[in-house]
C-alpha cells in the first residue's frame, strides 16, 4: 500500500518510514502542508496520485494542520489519520469534522498506529459497498421528530436545514436511527460501522457520538447506556 506521511521532523519520519516499509508500505514523505497538498494534486497528465492512507501530523511549520486536513479532504477521499499531541475531545471532534477518519495521540505505540492504518483502509475499501446498500433502500427516509435521514442520498437535515456529516457520522446515525430505542452494544456499533473488532476504536466511537450531538444540536438524541453502549431516543414530532 502506498502511504503519504506528512511530518516535518526528518528523524521521526525516517524512523516511522522504516517501520512502515517493513510492513509492506511504500511511503511518500511530505515535510510541510504545501508539500502534502501538492502530493495529492493530479499530475500534468491528469493522473491523481493513489494513496491508501494519509498520515498527517498537525504540528506543521508552514500551515495549521487542521487547515491542511480540510484542504486535503476537498481534493481526495483518501482516509486521513491525524497525529498530534493534542488529545482533548474538542480537538478530536474538530479534526473529525474537517474530514479526518481517525485520530492518534502522541506518544503512540507503532503497533497501535499500524492497526489504525489497516482499520481505516478496510473501512475505505467497504465504503462503496456500504453506499450501494443504502441506495438499495428504495428512497427510504427516516423521520425522527425534526430530524430527517435520507438513506439513498446520505443526507441529514434538522427542521429542513441540511447538516453536513462525515461518512462515519452518517453511518453511525443511520444505524441507531433504524431502531430507535434499541440499545446497541459498543462492540456491535464498532463492528457494523467501522468493520473491525479492534478495541482501540472505542475512543473514536465516543468522539463521533459527541460530534453528532453537537452538529445536530440535540445532546439528548443519542443516549449513553453506561457499561453497554448507545441508543437513539426519538424526539417528539
Amino acid at each position: 500500500m502506498r502511504l503519504l506521511l506528512v511530518e516535518d521532523d526528518d528523524h521521526v519520519a525516517a524512523a516511522l518510514s522504516a517501520i512502515l516499509a517493513k510492513h509492506g508500505f511504500t511511503v511518500t514523505h511530505a515535510r510541510n502542508g504545501e508539500e502534502a497538498l501538492q502530493a495529492v494534486l493530479p499530475t500534468a497528465q491528469g493522473e491523481r496520485p493513489s494513496y491508501g492512507v494519509i498520515l498527517l501530523d498537525l504540528g506543521l511549520p508552514d500551515q495549521d494542520g487542521y487547515q491542511v486536513c480540510g484542504r486535503i479532504r476537498k481534493l481526495t477521499a483518501t482516509p486521513v489519520i491525524m497525529v498530534t499531541a493534542r488529545g482533548d475531545v474538542r480537538s478530536r471532534i474538530h479534526g473529525l469534522n474537517l474530514g479526518a477518519d481517525d485520530y492518534v495521540v502522541k506518544p503512540y505505540d507503532p503497533g497501535e498506529l499500524l492497526a489504525r492504518i489497516h482499520a481505516v483502509s478496510r473501512r475505505n475499501a467497504g465504503a462503496e459497498e456500504t453506499a450501494g446498500a443504502g441506495a438499495a433502500a428504495d428512497g427510504t427516509q427516516l423521520r425522527l421528530g425534526s430530524v430527517t435521514i435520507e438513506l439513498p442520498t446520505r443526507r441529514v437535515s434538522v427542521e429542513g436545514e441540511s447538516v453536513p456529516l462525515t461518512r462515519k457520522e452518517f453511518d453511525l446515525l443511520a444505524l441507531l436511527a433504524q431502531r430507535p430505542g434499541v440499545v446497541f452494544r459498543r462492540e456491535q456499533i464498532i463492528s457494523e460501522v467501522w468493520r473491525t473488532s479492534w478495541e482501540g476504536t472505542g475512543r473514536t466511537l465516543e468522539v463521533h457520538v459527541a460530534s453528532l450531538r453537537s452538529k445536530l444540536r440535540m445532546p439528548a438524541l443519542i443516549e449513553t447506556v453506561r457499561g453497554v453502549g448507545y441508543r437513539l431516543v426519538a424526539p417528539a414530532a
